[in-house]
C-alpha cells in the first residue's frame, strides 16, 4: 500500500479517494501540506459530513465538495478537485457572484429556495436550493474563503407549486358549465405554467378517428379536423399505448416528422379508457427543451381534469336539460340538492341535502331561503349564491356552520342558474376533508418546530466540546484542567449520542422494526431500575420523589428493558417540569387483572388541549428561546408505542397550568401459570484476569484512545489500522477479544472476522463489532460473519466493559463456555450489543 503523502482526507468516501490521488501541484491550492490549518479542519469536517457542503478558498475560489453533494452535481461529477467555482457552475455564477462578494467581505448569508437555472440532462432545468454561505478565516483572521452547506429543495418546491397549481386548476373549473370553457380554460392556465408557446386538447371521434373539434391556445378557435393517422406513426403508436411523447428537439428527433418550423419541442398526454384512445392533449415550445418528469405529472393532471370537467359540465347540461322530467334522480345521489326559483322560494331539497343540513322537507320547501338558513346572509356562501342570480353565472363556494348542539360542518356549495330564472344548488360534506387539512397544516408546523428545536439541541453540546478541545489543543494545562475538559468533552458526546438514539429508537418502534423479549418481568424491578435512572436528575433538582412499589408477586410478560425505559421517561419527563423542589409520586398497584403506575407531578401542568396530543411525536409544553428544558419531544410518543406494544394503555391529566400533571400506565398482569420459562442466567461476576485485546480501526485517533482506555483498565492492547496487518498481529498475540472496525480498507471487518474465525490460532477470540453502522441488517450481517457483539459509534464504555467482564467469567467458568456467549451479551434501546441466540 503507497504511504499517503499527507495525513489529511481520512475519511474512506470516493471524493476523499479523489482528493487523496489528485496531482495538487496543478492547483491554486498547491500541496496539501502546505493549506493552512482553517483550511484543513473544515475540508476534514466536510468530508466526514453526510450532509451536502462545499468549500471555496483562495483568490479563484478552488471548489472542493463531499460525497453528498456529488448529487447536486449531477453529470459535473467527477469534476477536478480545486476547480475554480466559477468553473463547476458557471451558467449559476452570474446569480451566485454577488452572494459569494458578500461572504468573502465577511457577511455570512442564508437563502431558502433560491431558483437557479442549471445545465442538466443538456437542456437548462430549474431547480432550487436552501443554503447558507458562512465566511472561512485563515491563521491571519482574514476571510480565505467560504464554507456551504446546502439541501436542494426542488422536489419539495415543485410538489408544492404543482398543488397550488391544481388548486387553480380545480377552482377555475369548478363552476364552468360550458366544455368548450373548461377546455379554453385549463388550456390557458397549462400553457402559462409551462412557459409553452402553444396548448391543444382533441378528443377523438371513436368511428372516424379524426381529432373531434380540437380546441388551440392562445385563443385561436377551433384547429382544423384531421385524422389522427396524419400524425407520424412513431407517435400515434406511443399514444395509442397510453405512453407520454416527449420531443425535446424537434430537429433531431425522428418522430418529429411534421416540418413545422415553429415546434422546436413537443410533449403529448394521452388519455386512455378501457383500452381505447378518446383524447390527448399536447403543448409545444418554439426552441429545444427538456420536459421534465414535473411537467409531465402537470400535464397528464391538467388532460384528466379538463377531460373529467368537460364530462362534467356536459352530464350537468343535460341533467338541467331534463330537469324537469327526471327530479327524482336527485334523490339518490350522494350530494345535496336544493332547488330555488327567482324569489328564493325553496321548491325542492332532496334526502341527502335535508340530512346536511340537518332540517326536514316541511321546514324549508315553499319558504324564503334566507328565512331558513339565517346564518348564510353575510356568509361567503351567501354572497356567492346573489352573485349567481345576479349574473347568472355558476360560482362555488366553501361554508362552515356549527349547530345548536355545537357540532359544526364545512359544506362545499356550486350553484348554477336555471332556465326559468332561479338557482340550483348542489352542496357535499366536506367536513372529512377540512379536518384531515387542519392535522397536516399542524402536522407541518410541529414538523417546522422540530426542526428548530433539533438545530438548536444539536449545537449546544458544539460550544462545549469545541472550547474543550481548543484548550488541549493549547496545551500547557495541569492536570485537573486536562480531566475537566476531557469530561466536558465525553458528557456532551454522550448528549448527542441519547438525541440520536432516540430519534433512531422512535423510527424503528413507529415503523415496527422492534422485537420486544417476552419474558416474565417483576413489575418491582421495572419501577426500582427505573427509578435508579432518574434518580440523579431528581436529586439534582432536590426534588423529593415519593414511590410506593407493587407487590412482589405482580408481573407483567415483556421486554424488561423497554418496560424500565417507559417508566424512567414517563419519571424523567415529569422531573423536567417540576420546578426543584416540589414533589413528584410515583405508585405502582395491582387492580384487578391490571398492573396501573401512575406518577404524579407538581410541575408545570398543562391545558386541556395538551393533554389530547401529548403522546404525538415532537409534542412538548411551550417553551422559552432558551430551550432550557432540552429534548425532542420524542420520549413520550416512544412511550405511547412502546405500552401498546406490551397490550398496555397510557393517559395524561391535568386540572391545569401551574397544577400539576398526572401519566397513568396500565398494564396487563401474568398469571404465574402463563409465565414463560426463565431466561438461562446472567454470566458471572467479572474475574481479574488480564485480557489480551486486539484493537482494529483505520481512524487512528480512536484506535488509540480506545486503546488508552482498555490499558487504564489493565488488559493487554495491541492496535493494528488494517486489515491485513491485523490478521498477522493476531496469529502472533492469540487475543482474547478483538474489536474491529467494519469500514477498514483493503478489506472489511466483516471479512477480518471470518477469517479470524477460521485461523486455529485466533478461532477462539471473541469478536466485537465496533461500528457506525447501526441498522437491524448491519448488526445480522456482523452475526453471520461470526462477530459476538455489535456495538455503534461513539461506543458506551459501560457496556464495552460489561461484554470484557463477559469474556472473563467464560475463561474462569469453561464448563459454561456454551451459555456465554448468549448471557454475557447485553442490550440497551438506544447502544445495543447483538449476541447470536
Amino acid at each position: 500500500m503507497v504511504p499517503l503523502p499527507h495525513t489529511a482526507f481520512s475519511s474512506d468516501g470516493q471524493v476523499a479517494a479523489r482528493m487523496r490521488g489528485h496531482d495538487w501541484h496543478t492547483s491554486s491550492l498547491g500541496a496539501p501540506e502546505g493549506w493552512p490549518p482553517p483550511l484543513r479542519t473544515a475540508v476534514e469536517m466536510m468530508l466526514h459530513s453526510s450532509f451536502p457542503m462545499f468549500i471555496a478558498w483562495g483568490p479563484q475560489l478552488a471548489f472542493l465538495h463531499n460525497d453528498a453533494y456529488i448529487p447536486i452535481l449531477g453529470e459535473r461529477h467527477p469534476c477536478a478537485p480545486g476547480l475554480p467555482f466559477a468553473e463547476v457552475w458557471p451558467e449559476a455564477w452570474p446569480e451566485l457572484q454577488p452572494l459569494v462578494e458578500r461572504t468573502m467581505a465577511g457577511e455570512a448569508v442564508f437563502f431558502e429556495d433560491l431558483e437557479l437555472s442549471l445545465l442538466r440532462n443538456g437542456y437548462p432545468e430549474r431547480a432550487w436550493f436552501t443554503f447558507s454561505y458562512a465566511p472561512l478565516y485563515d491563521g491571519a483572521g482574514q476571510v480565505g474563503g467560504l464554507f456551504c452547506t446546502c439541501m436542494e429543495t426542488t422536489g419539495r418546491v415543485l410538489a408544492e407549486r404543482r398543488a397550488a397549481f391544481q388548486l387553480r386548476v380545480s377552482d377555475a373549473l369548478g363552476p364552468l358549465e360550458d366544455p368548450g370553457e373548461v377546455i379554453a380554460t385549463a388550456s390557458a392556465l397549462l400553457g402559462v405554467e409551462l412557459g409553452a408557446a402553444r396548448v391543444l386538447y382533441a378528443e377523438i371521434d371513436p368511428i372516424s378517428g379524426q381529432l373531434d373539434a380540437p380546441r388551440l391556445w392562445p385563443d385561436q378557435g377551433a384547429a382544423p379536423r384531421s385524422p389522427l393517422q396524419d400524425f407520424p406513426p412513431a407517435v400515434v403508436d406511443e399514444l395509442r399505448s397510453g405512453a407520454v411523447v416527449r420531443i425535446h428537439d424537434a430537429a433531431n428527433d425522428p418522430r418529429a416528422a411534421w416540418h413545422d418550423e415553429r415546434i422546436g419541442a413537443l410533449l403529448v398526454v394521452p388519455l386512455v379508457k378501457s383500452g381505447r384512445l378518446i383524447a390527448c392533449l399536447g403543448a409545444d415550445a418554439p426552441t429545444p427543451r427538456s420536459w421534465t418528469a414535473h411537467d409531465v405529472r402537470l400535464a397528464c393532471d391538467v388532460a384528466e381534469r379538463t377531460w373529467a370537467a368537460a364530462e362534467t359540465a356536459r352530464a350537468q347540461a343535460l341533467l338541467r336539460e331534463e330537469r324537469d322530467r327526471s327530479r327524482d334522480i336527485f334523490d339518490n345521489i350522494s350530494e345535496g340538492f336544493a332547488l330555488f326559483d327567482r324569489n328564493w322560494i325553496m321548491q325542492r331539497m332532496n334526502a341527502e341535502g335535508l340530512r346536511i343540513c340537518a332540517v326536514t322537507r316541511e321546514e324549508v320547501i315553499g319558504r324564503n331561503h334566507w328565512e331558513v338558513f339565517t346564518a348564510m346572509a353575510d356568509s361567503e356562501a351567501g354572497h356567492m349564491y346573489r352573485r349567481v342570480m345576479d349574473t347568472r353565472r355558476a360560482g362555488a363556494a366553501e361554508q362552515c356552520h356549527t349547530f345548536p348542539d355545537g357540532r359544526r360542518i364545512w359544506t362545499d356549495i356550486r350553484a348554477y342558474p336555471t332556465q326559468d330564472g332561479g338557482i340550483a344548488s348542489f352542496f357535499r360534506d366536506i367536513t372529512d376533508r377540512k379536518l384531515a387539512e387542519d392535522k397536516l397544516m399542524e402536522a407541518d408546523r410541529r414538523k417546522d418546530e422540530f426542526l428548530a428545536m433539533l438545530a438548536h439541541e444539536l449545537r449546544n453540546p458544539l460550544a462545549p466540546i469545541s472550547a474543550a478541545a481548543e484548550l488541549l489543543r493549547m496545551g500547557n494545562m495541569d492536570e485537573r484542567r486536562v480531566h475537566q475538559s476531557s469530561t466536558i468533552i465525553g458528557r456532551q458526546v454522550r448528549h448527542m449520542t441519547r438525541l440520536v438514539d432516540d430519534l433512531l429508537d422512535v423510527s424503528r418502534v413507529t415503523r415496527g422494526l422492534i422485537t420486544l423479549g417476552q419474558a416474565r418481568v417483576a413489575a418491582r424491578t421495572v419501577v426500582e431500575e427505573a427509578v435508579e435512572q432518574v434518580r440523579p436528575t431528581i436529586d439534582a433538582r432536590s426534588q423529593q420523589l415519593g414511590v410506593r412499589l407493587p407487590p412482589d408477586t405482580a408481573a407483567v410478560r415483556g421486554d424488561k428493558a423497554r418496560l424500565v425505559q417507559v417508566v424512567a421517561n414517563v419519571l424523567g419527563n415529569a422531573a423536567k417540569y417540576t420546578p426543584p423542589g416540589r414533589g413528584i409520586d410515583l405508585r405502582a398497584e395491582v387492580l384487578g387483572t391490571r398492573l396501573v403506575l401512575s406518577v404524579r407531578d407538581e410541575g408545570i401542568g398543562m391545558d386541556r388541549e395538551l393533554t389530547g396530543r401529548v403522546f404525538d411525536l415532537f409534542t412538548q409544553a411551550e417553551r422559552s428561546s432558551d430551550r432550557s428544558q432540552g429534548g425532542l419531544g420524542l420520549g413520550l410518543a416512544l412511550v405511547k408505542h412502546l405500552v401498546e406494544l406490551h397490550g398496555g394503555t397510557v393517559g395524561c391529566s391535568s386540572p391545569g397550568l401551574g397544577k400539576g400533571s398526572t401519566f397513568v400506565i396500565s398494564l396487563p398482569l401474568l398469571h404465574e401459570e402463563d409465565a414463560p420459562a426463565p431466561e438461562p442466567g446472567a454470566a458471572c461476576p467479572a474475574g481479574e484476569a488480564v485480557l489480551r485485546i486486539l484493537v482494529v480501526d483505520d481512524n487512528h485517533d480512536a484506535a488509540e484512545t480506545l486503546g488508552l482506555l482498555l490499558s487504564a483498565q489493565g488488559h493487554e492492547v495491541a492496535i493494528e489500522h488494517g486489515s491485513l496487518p491485523a490478521l498477522e498481529r493476531a496469529r502472533s498475540v492469540r487475543p482474547d477479544v478483538c474489536l474491529l472496525d467494519i469500514g477498514l480498507p483493503e478489506m472489511d471487518g466483516r471479512e477480518l472476522a471470518r477469517r479470524l474465525k477460521a485461523d486455529p490460532a485466533t478461532s477462539g477470540a471473541t469478536l466485537v463489532a465496533i461500528t457506525g453502522y447501526g441498522q437491524q441488517q448491519d448488526r445480522d450481517a456482523a452475526l453471520a460473519a461470526g462477530f459476538q457483539h455489535h456495538l455503534v459509534k461513539p461506543v458506551n464504555v459501560d457496556i464495552l466493559l460489561r461484554v470484557l467482564e463477559g469474556v472473563r467469567s467464560e475463561a474462569g467458568e469453561a464448563g459454561e463456555a456454551g451459555a456465554g456467549s448468549g448471557a454475557g451479551a447485553t442490550h440497551d434501546p438506544g447502544q445495543q450489543t447483538v449476541a447470536p441466540a
